[in-house]
């Protein structure tokens, strides 16, 4: 198989296996659901939009009850790169989210996260539109624009 081929396979099983952990995230009814809490979301969100300082652009968010999706173009400059951004918009939020649920020693957010490079135009408007309806397909809502954590812009 060229090399090529292998790696668009490649792209379509990650692909694959994020659908299924996400709508296992989803539909979970045991475990945190602190960004449920309006509280704990305005603090995420308020730092997900303090990202501009970094220069990252964010297109798109939506807080689900147990993680996140961020949509955002990264600065193109030496240095920089997805898992400083999240690194910094984890330990933020962190450290207030925790103070907010009276809560120590213990972490707030997972250390792993799903990274994806957007390829193109049309990619970038399948994933926005997946972002923004992940709350209508939980059945949390009947139409996106009535879930009070998401954002496009």
């Amino acid at each position: 198989m060229p090399a090529a081929q292998q790696a668009e396979a490649i792209i379509k099983i990650k692909k694959q296996q994020f659908a299924k952990f996400d709508a296992l995230l989803d539909q979970t009814t045991h475990g945190p659901a602190w960004l449920r809490m309006p509280d704990v979301a305005a603090v995420v969100i308020t730092e997900i939009l303090a990202l501009t300082e970094l220069r990252v652009v964010v297109l798109a968010y939506c807080l689900m009850p147990n993680h996140v999706h961020l949509v955002a173009q990264l600065p193109d400059e030496a240095g920089f790169s997805a898992s400083r951004m999240m690194q910094r918009l984890k330990g933020r939020t962190a450290v207030v989210a925790n103070r907010l649920l009276g809560l120590q020693g213990q972490p707030f957010w997972q250390h792993e996260s799903y990274d994806h490079v957007v390829r193109d135009g049309k990619e970038q408007e399948r994933i926005i539109a997946y972002v923004l309806n992940n709350p209508v397909k939980a059945g949390l809502v009947e139409e996106w624009t009535q879930w009070p954590y998401s954002h496009v812009g």
